[in-house]
């Protein structure tokens, strides 16, 4: 039946049925083209987009980490300037102190030196003070080879062992120097025994400087330089 009805179409039927088609056809692949080059261009956005908000949120990772850790490193420089700035400043300060205590020392051992009745009293005064801390009845006595004319003679002995024995309420004690002397480097004073040299009291100047300075350290400090800044407590 189809056959007989195109058959039955003339040529300019035909030929116009066959436009009609070819044009069908044309629109319904520009249609189709439309939605294809649609479609795509939507997923060209979307995948933009994506793109586009995947790097931007690497590049907002990648500039907090960089930004820590330039944060970071700036701390820690920081910290290293001020570490070493303050551990400089506490080692001038100590310098300072330190300078302190060696022009005491030079000055007593000038002192000494120059000053013999001075330092007499002063070694009656420091075998006494040693005498009445062992509360021993025999005593040796250790002094600088130099000095051992001052303390090793009959007189000065006995005046010490009197006032030991007023101090005491009548205790005798015996009072021996020792052929063994003391470091000649030493500024001076003694350094006193019990009979069997089991117990000794270091009285030099030197121990006593040595106690002074680590006892008047912070208060001396305190006045020199005033409180610090990263002290919290006090004493």
């Amino acid at each position: 039946m189809s056959s007989s009805i195109i058959t039955s179409l003339t040529p300019n039927q035909v030929n116009d049925e066959l436009n009609k088609m070819q044009a069908f056809i044309k629109k319904e692949a520009e249609e189709k083209a439309r939605e294809i080059k649609l479609k795509a261009n939507q997923e060209y956005e979307i995948e933009k987009t994506n793109l586009v908000r995947q790097e931007t949120s690497n590049i907002d990772l990648n500039y907090e980490k960089n930004l820590k850790k330039v944060s970071l490193e700036k701390q820690i420089m920081k910290s290293t300037i001020d570490n070493k700035v303050r551990l400089k400043v506490l080692n001038k300060r100590n310098d300072s102190l330190n300078d302190i205590f060696e022009e005491t020392q030079k000055q007593l051992r000038t002192k000494i030196s120059k000053d013999k009745k001075m330092y007499k009293d002063m070694l009656h005064k420091l075998i006494l003070e040693s005498a009445l801390r062992l509360l021993e009845n025999n005593v040796i006595v250790q002094v600088k080879e130099t000095d051992v004319s001052l303390v090793d003679n009959e007189d000065f002995l006995n005046k010490v062992a009197q006032e030991y024995k007023e101090t005491t309420n009548g205790k005798d004690i015996k009072i021996t120097v020792s052929k063994k002397f003391l470091n000649a480097e030493l500024i001076g004073g003694v350094v006193v025994k019990d009979s069997l040299e089991k117990i000794e009291l270091d009285n030099t100047v030197d121990e006593r400087l040595k106690l002074l300075h680590e006892e008047a350290l912070p208060a001396i400090r305190l006045e020199m330089f005033g409180i610090s800044q990263a002290r919290k407590f006090f004493d």
